[in-house]
């Protein structure tokens, strides 16, 4: 494995099997390799919603458990903020895998678990989750997707959707200290800070 410097806070974007979260479990390999005092926790987003999704689910955890055994998931599919503030310390990396779920957790949640006013809620986390950012004692990856790049969507729902997703991915951005664009597997550095 070749050596990865982590940064203080890393955002990693990118398209579908660009390679985004492969990168997350790469730099929490190399954080566990620096200290036997190092610990990683992957904060996931999912929600098991249908069969496909909890079957991507189950191989994702799967893959991961032999990539990164060290790594200890805990699952957070809306309080975004209260769990990397919960988990981070000076000697444990998170990782947040994905922003674009939950995202779509508090704007378009499953029958029965909708929010009042989500598109209030959604911009509140997102504030909440900038400041537990910029305050934790320890080192953050966060991977997202990059959906802006393609044609203008078709209806209202998926256009306002592409824009939250836009506007979270630059609060996001400005927050951290390394932005990292993903595609084909190879990254690409947006901003690093000095």
């Amino acid at each position: 494995m070749s050596t990865m410097t982590i940064a203080k806070s890393e955002l990693i974007l990118g398209g579908q099997k660009s390679g985004k979260s492969r990168r997350a479990e790469l730099l929490a390999q190399q954080w566990l390799s620096q200290s036997t005092g190092h610990r990683a926790v992957l904060v996931a987003t999912a929600r098991p919603w249908d069969e496909e999704m909890r079957e991507r689910i189950r191989r994702h955890q799967q893959d991961r458990a032999e990539r990164v055994p060290g790594m200890v998931t805990v699952e957070e599919p809306l309080q975004l903020a209260q769990a990397l503030a919960q988990h981070s310390a000076a000697d444990t990396l998170v990782v947040v895998d994905c922003l674009t779920l939950w995202l779509t957790n508090l704007l378009m949640p499953a029958p029965g678990l909708e929010l009042e006013a989500p598109a209030q809620a959604a911009h509140e986390q997102a504030a909440l989750l900038v400041k537990a950012i910029a305050s934790a004692p320890g080192p953050v990856v966060l991977v997202g997707n990059e959906i802006g790049l393609g044609v203008i969507p078709l209806g209202r729902e998926t256009r306002a959707f592409v824009d939250a997703l836009g506007q979270l991915n630059q609060q996001v951005a400005a927050a951290c200290a390394r932005v990292t664009l993903m595609a084909a597997g190879l990254p690409l550095t947006l901003k690093a800070s000095s």
